[in-house]
């Protein structure tokens, strides 16, 4: 197994989680460290930076679990027993998402634009960004304000390669933002929605895709992940799917936007997009879990989409 990258010497975990950070982005780099931890020939994806973005409450909580792996199993399975396959289609998600992001790297995509970027560590540990692609992250400034720490403390400086972007997606301009911070609408671009869409509202996701479809270059794919209308409004018959709805809730971030089942090849053509290209976890499952990785249980209410621009 591959070592864990040294907590830096110095991290502010005594810092005051102000209103914009947010809790559920920590949540998702505890599931990529999680990950990371298991053998090579095991993991379904590998994240060296996701410990660092951990607070002091979730750094105890991992420290706790590895003195105390009787008792974590034993939290594993509750969770597991209200959120049945939902730790690893988060996992599938970042390995889908990594891969498409690769793909887009190899194939001449000049500009890679991360909305609401939380956590998100591509920009720092896919081969090939640094020297052939500008990144883009944009965020809420507070979780922003945090992870800029982070990442000092990690490299020493901030790379150069990446321009953080803070923005308030209900209350600001995407493509203000994004030009004055050297964006350029003519290029190849992957925009990278990952845990986005469903905490934003209609308004919200349909102005960043209009925004998308006038503002990039001939070849240039949106990415993102969004649940079925059902899970957000309620109406959800699978008890993982209301017991997700409900914790987001409790943690103040509720889901606010889904997509109808089986509309969102239409949906997406509506928006000027077109080689859509729409799958849930159980249809990627075969694709990376394998051997011994084969039983572990996957939520098929997590879906992913691909669509490219209209030329």
């Amino acid at each position: 197994m591959e070592r864990m990258p040294i907590i830096a010497k110095k991290p502010h975990d005594a810092e005051v989680q102000t209103k914009g950070q947010s809790r559920l982005a920590e949540e998702m780099a505890l599931h990529r460290v999680v990950e990371s931890f298991r053998q090579d020939g095991e993991r379904i994806c590998y994240d060296p930076y996701a410990v660092h973005f951990l607070g002091p409450d979730l750094r105890k909580y991992l420290d706790y679990c590895t003195q105390n792996p009787e008792e974590a199993q034993k939290r594993t399975d509750q969770m597991n027993r209200l959120f049945p396959g939902v730790q690893n289609s988060i996992i599938t998600r970042v390995r889908y998402f990594d891969d498409i992001v690769k793909k887009a790297v190899d194939s001449g995509c000049e500009q890679l634009v991360i909305l609401g970027a939380g956590y998100d560590t591509r920009a720092y540990r896919i081969a090939g960004i640094k020297e052939k692609v500008r990144v883009f992250e944009v965020d809420h400034p507070d979780t922003q304000s945090r992870k800029i720490t982070r990442i000092t403390e990690i490299f020493g400086t901030l790379p150069d390669h990446v321009v953080y972007v803070p923005i308030d997606f209900e209350k600001q301009n995407l493509a203000q933002q994004l030009k004055t911070s050297g964006y350029s609408p003519s290029k190849k671009t992957l925009f990278v929605m990952e845990g986005l869409v469903c905490y934003i509202d209609e308004n919200a996701v349909k102005a960043t895709l209009s925004f998308i479809v006038n503002n990039s270059g001939t070849g240039s794919v949106v990415l993102f992940d969004y649940f079925p209308e059902s899970v957000v409004n309620g109406t959800c018959i699978q008890e993982v799917g209301k017991n997700m709805r409900t914790r987001a809730i409790e943690y103040g971030e509720p889901f606010r936007f889904g997509i109808r089942e089986g509309t969102v090849t239409a949906f997406l053509e509506d928006k000027g997009f077109y080689h859509i290209h729409s799958v849930n976890c159980a249809d990627v499952k075969n694709t990376y879990f394998h051997g011994k990785n084969a039983d572990r249980q996957i939520c098929d209410l997590f879906a992913f989409v691909s669509a490219e621009v209209k030329p």
